[in-house]
């Protein structure tokens, strides 16, 4: 057995999860991970209520997060060995491109069944339940999130013109026990994200007051 020192690179992804069971319905990893991810978070306080009250340390609940990250996917690596990835060389990166694009789409299955519905004659049509996403950045960052945004810039293609490399913009937003409650599979993660960042939080180096100049203060 050979041994070598150099880490396991782990990749970045997204999981799908049935939202009732949890079970795992797909992955899907990132071919490259980005270079940069873009995260903010829009404070939930607790708004002034008329005349000149007000409670500014008082929160409703947790922020609202999004992340924003561009993924590159390329099939040049695969084109060198064509017998090795004929998959690759006749469809490009289509199959890769569908897999994210997907996430956005609901079934064929579900909208052909919705069409049954209607043309039954159907009062009341439920909206079609997507499967929870859970973007994955690290074991430290495992959250339940929303797709708000979806781009995908095609930048080569081969003599059938199937895609061979492009960046894939999106822009994710978590959600939150506020949006999913508790009780749901989506809610628990969250907790579990939440209670990592605090974990995490603890383990950040300590300061004292002289540190920043103040004695005395109370």
């Amino acid at each position: 057995m050979s041994l070598t020192s150099s880490p396991r690179l782990l990749k970045a992804g997204i999981v799908l999860m049935d939202p009732g069971s949890g079970q795992v319905l797909r992955v899907i990893s990132l071919q490259y991970n980005p270079d940069n991810l873009s995260r903010s978070l829009q404070i939930h306080a607790l708004a002034a209520e008329g005349g000149d009250r007000s409670e500014p340390l008082r929160m409703k609940g947790p922020p609202v997060e999004t992340f924003k990250l561009e993924a590159e996917i390329d099939a040049t690596d695969q084109l060198e060995f064509p017998g090795q990835n004929n998959n690759t060389v006749q469809h490009g990166i289509h199959p890769q491109l569908a897999a994210l694009e997907t996430l956005i789409y609901p079934e064929s299955s579900a909208l052909q069944a919705n069409n049954a519905l209607a043309g039954s004659g159907a009062l009341e049509i439920i909206p079609m339940e997507a499967p929870l996403t859970l973007f994955v950045w690290s074991k430290q960052r495992a959250v339940p999130v929303r797709i708000t945004e979806f781009s995908v810039t095609e930048e080569a293609f081969d003599p059938l013109l199937n895609p061979i490399r492009a960046r894939v913009s999106l822009g994710l937003r978590v959600l939150s026990v506020d949006d999913l409650g508790f009780s749901h599979k989506g809610g628990s993660l969250f907790m579990s994200y939440l209670k990592n960042k605090e974990a995490l939080a603890g383990k950040a180096p300590g300061a004292t007051l002289s540190t920043l100049g103040l004695e005395g203060l109370s």
